[in-house]
C-alpha cells in the first residue's frame, strides 16, 4: 500500500482541480439559495396580500362571529338584495361574497350557504370559513335545544397521555417525530451522496479506462490500490465539496435574507396559520415543550457518532460496486443493467425506514434489514433514535464493514481484468468469470 497515498493525492487533486467541479461547487449553493429567495419572496407577497370578504347575512344569526385577521377583513352587508351584494362585492373588488340566506330549521343550513367569487377561492380560505360557520351553528343548535355552553365547555376534559419509560425517562407522541427526522435526514443524506459521489467515481474510473491511461498506472500500481485510491480521493473531494456548500450556502442565505428582506427561514404556510387557529395558546404551548422534551430525549452523542460509522461504511461499500461498473464497461450507457441492483436496495432501505421503522422499530423487518449490509446504513440511522441496544449497533457495524472488505475483494477483481477490456459488453455471466480468476 506504498502507493495509495500518492493514488488519493493525485485523485483528491484532480478533482477539486477540475473546472466542471470548480463551477458546480460555486454555482450549486448560488442556484439553490436563488430558487428559495424566490420561493420565499412568492410567498411573501402572496402572505402580504390582504382579503376582503364581503358577508351577507340574511339569516342574521353570524353578526359578529367573523374577526378581522391580519390577512383577512371581513365586510358586513346590510338591507341589500344578493345581486346589489354580488355588484358591491365587484366595485370594491373584494375576494368574494359569502351569503347566509335565511332558513326555516337550523339543520338545513348547509344548503343556505354559498361563496361567490371570480376566480377559485383559496381551499384555506374556504376551510376556515366552514370552520367558524360550523362551531357558531352547532352551538346555536345547542343552545335551541336547552343545552347551557358555558356547561359544556367546563366540562371538557383534555387527555394527554403522559409517556415514560421503564427507567423513568420522559417521553411524548412527538418524540417519533422528532426521532424520524432525524433518520430521514440521515438516509436521505446518505442516499444522495452514494448516488452523487459514487457516479463520479464510476465516470472517473470510465474515463481513464476509455483513454488508456488506465494500461500505464496499473504498470507500477496494483488494481486494489487504484481503486481504493479512487474511492477514498473522491470521497474526501466529495467531502470538501459538501462543506463548502454548507459554510457559502450559510453565507448566501444570510446575505440575501438582509438584502431582500426576505426572512428565508420563515416556514409559515397558510395551512399553519389555519392549525393555529383551530388551536388554542395552551395547546400550542404544550406542542412546543413536547417538541423540546423531544430533543432533550434523543441521544445525540450516539446518534453523531452511529452515523459518523455507518455513513463512512455505507458510502464505501457503494462506492466499491460503482468502481467495479466502471471497470468492466466502456461507456455510461452500458451502465445501465448493472446499477439497477445497486439503487433498489438503497430505495428499498428508504421506505422501509419511512413505512416500518416508524410504526415498529423493533420489529421483525426493521430488525432484519437493519443487518443487511446493503440497507443497514439508513434502516440503523432510523431505528438508532427509538433505542437500539449498543450489541446490535456494533454487530451491524462489524457484518457492514465486513461486507465491504469482501466488497473490495470482489471488486479489485473485476477491476484488475475489467480495465484491460475494450469494445465488447460484459454480462454478469462473464462478470463471475473474471471473479474467478
Amino acid at each position: 500500500m506504498n502507493h495509495l497515498s500518492l493514488i488519493i493525492k493525485r485523485e483528491y487533486l484532480t478533482k477539486v482541480k477540475n473546472k466542471s467541479f470548480i463551477v458546480m461547487t460555486i454555482l450549486s449553493p448560488i442556484i439553490m439559495i436563488v430558487l428559495i429567495a424566490v420561493v420565499a419572496y412568492l410567498s411573501q407577497l402572496n402572505n402580504d396580500k390582504v382579503r376582503v370578504i364581503s358577508v351577507l347575512d340574511e339569516s342574521g344569526f353570524v353578526q359578529g362571529v367573523f374577526k378581522n385577521s391580519e390577512k383577512t377583513t371581513y365586510h358586513m352587508l346590510e338591507n341589500m338584495s344578493l345581486e346589489e351584494a354580488k355588484t358591491v362585492s365587484k366595485e370594491t373588488a373584494s375576494y368574494g361574497l359569502l351569503h347566509i340566506d335565511k332558513f326555516d330549521a337550523i339543520e338545513t343550513v348547509g344548503n343556505h350557504i354559498k361563496f361567490y367569487s371570480e376566480e377559485s377561492p383559496s381551499l384555506t380560505l374556504m376551510s376556515n370559513l366552514e370552520g367558524q360557520l360550523e362551531k357558531t351553528f352547532t352551538n346555536i343548535k345547542l343552545q335551541q335545544q336547552g343545552i347551557d355552553l358555558d356547561l359544556i365547555n367546563a366540562s371538557k376534559i383534555r387527555i394527554d397521555i403522559a409517556q415514560e419509560s421503564f427507567k423513568g425517562e420522559k417521553t411524548s407522541k412527538i418524540d417519533s417525530f422528532a426521532k424520524l427526522g432525524f433518520g430521514i435526514a440521515a438516509g436521505y443524506l446518505l442516499f444522495m451522496f452514494i448516488i452523487i459521489y459514487g457516479n463520479m467515481i464510476m465516470r472517473s474510473v470510465i474515463e481513464e479506462k476509455t483513454s488508456r491511461i488506465i494500461e500505464i498506472i496499473i504498470s507500477s500500481v496494483k488494481p486494489v490500490q487504484l481503486m481504493l485510491g479512487k474511492i477514498i480521493g473522491t470521497s474526501l473531494a466529495g467531502i470538501t465539496q459538501f462543506v463548502i456548500w454548507m459554510i457559502f450556502g450559510g453565507l448566501l442565505m444570510t446575505v440575501v435574507s438582509l438584502v431582500m428582506g426576505v426572512d428565508l427561514f420563515d416556514s409559515t404556510t397558510p395551512q399553519q396559520e389555519l392549525m393555529q387557529l383551530a388551536s388554542d395558546g395552551s395547546s400550542m404551548d404544550f406542542y412546543f415543550e413536547s417538541f423540546k422534551t423531544a430533543m432533550q430525549n434523543l441521544p445525540l452523542i450516539n446518534l453523531i457518532m452511529a452515523f459518523i460509522l455507518f455513513f463512512i461504511g455505507g458510502y464505501l461499500l457503494y462506492s466499491s460496486l460503482y468502481a467495479a461498473i466502471g471497470a468492466a464497461v466502456d461507456n455510461e450507457t452500458d451502465t445501465q443493467q448493472f446499477l439497477l441492483p445497486i439503487i433498489v436496495p438503497l430505495i428499498l432501505a428508504v421506505y422501509i425506514g419511512i413505512f416500518t421503522v416508524i410504526e415498529d422499530p423493533h420489529g421483525t423487518v426493521s430488525t432484519v434489514f437493519s443487518f443487511i449490509p446493503l440497507t443497514s446504513p439508513v434502516v440503523m440511522l432510523m431505528r438508532i433514535p427509538f433505542g437500539v441496544p449498543v450489541w446490535q449497533q456494533l454487530v451491524s457495524l462489524l457484518i457492514l464493514i465486513g461486507s465491504f472488505m469482501f466488497a473490495v475483494w470482489i471488486a479489485a477483481k473485476i477491476y484488475r481484468v475489467g480495465i484491460l477490456m475494450y469494445g465488447k459488453k460484459p454480462s454478469y455471466k462473464e462478470l463471475i468469470k473474471w471473479i474467478k480468476y
